[in-house]
């Protein structure tokens, strides 16, 4: 299990949300610390390593669990620059 500096839970929202939501929070983060973003999108699993191919941020890993509700999806982006 990965550890983030700061944790962003986007359950419920959907493509694109979850990178919009992202693109705002990493802003805040100091340089090298990961941000564990959290969703019930399962295109995130795409979306997410697209997004940081284009941000330059680097995708540190992303992580399934099985919850009550569904699928979990936890992506850490580590914020470069």
């Amino acid at each position: 299990m990965m550890q983030a500096d700061v944790k962003l839970d986007t359950l419920g929202y959907f493509c694109p949300m979850p990178i919009i939501l992202t693109s705002k929070k990493i802003k805040e983060l100091a340089l090298g610390q990961v941000l564990e973003v959290v969703s019930d999108d399962e295109g995130i699993k795409k979306d997410m390593p697209a997004w940081c191919e284009t941000t330059g941020h680097q995708m540190v890993g992303l992580e399934e669990e099985q919850a009550k509700s569904g699928r979990i999806y936890k992506a850490f982006v580590k914020k470069t620059k």
